[in-house]
């Protein structure tokens, strides 16, 4: 059985997201998804709770879910430890998947495989978050069920609400 692990916040979760799943679950059997900072919600730059997220990955997987685990996980303040703090979590993996450098090296040295995963251009939480406070499209960024949920807990108008108070937690800035 080969097992990945794959770790974002999801805020929300998008196309691109989805593309790494699809790709990495043509190599491995499964995927392990780290809902990182799963204790922040509320903010602007993490307006859905670790529910909420999982919920929005399990609805864009589809079929899919039954070869994922999804796993909520609180960032730790010890950046050395924290690769042991999610891997004390999780289900083993082999190899881990990110497009952060800092990421990867840090679990590196805990022995593991890392890997980057193609990019969608011009897809990222922070760019759906900023066309939705400015009005412009953003639907299109993300997957169609990822869109009805957001609809359902009145996602547009909560991420609205934080960034005109300025909600954010502790080393959030705008």
């Amino acid at each position: 059985m080969k097992r990945a692990l794959f770790i974002g916040r999801f805020q929300p979760f998008h196309n691109g997201h989805l593309h790494a799943i699809l790709e990495i679950l043509r190599e491995y059997n499964e995927v392990v998804i780290v809902v990182a900072a799963a204790q922040y919600n509320y903010t602007f730059e993490n307006p859905f709770t670790a529910g909420e997220r999982i919920e929005m990955i399990k609805r864009a997987l589809g079929e899919l879910y039954s070869r994922v685990y999804i796993i909520p996980i609180d960032n730790i303040p010890n950046n050395k430890l924290w690769p042991q703090h999610v891997l004390s979590y999780i289900p083993r993996v082999e190899t881990v998947f990110s497009n952060n450098e800092f990421v990867r090296e840090l679990f590196k040295i805990y022995g593991l495989k890392t890997r980057e995963t193609s990019i969608v251009p011009g897809v990222s939480g922070s760019l759906i978050r900023r066309k939705i406070v400015e009005n412009e499209e953003w639907r299109d960024l993300v997957p169609h069920a990822v869109v009805k949920f957001i609809e359902e807990v009145n996602g547009v108008e909560r991420i609205k609400l934080l960034y005109r108070l300025s909600i954010r937690a502790p080393g959030e800035r705008f």
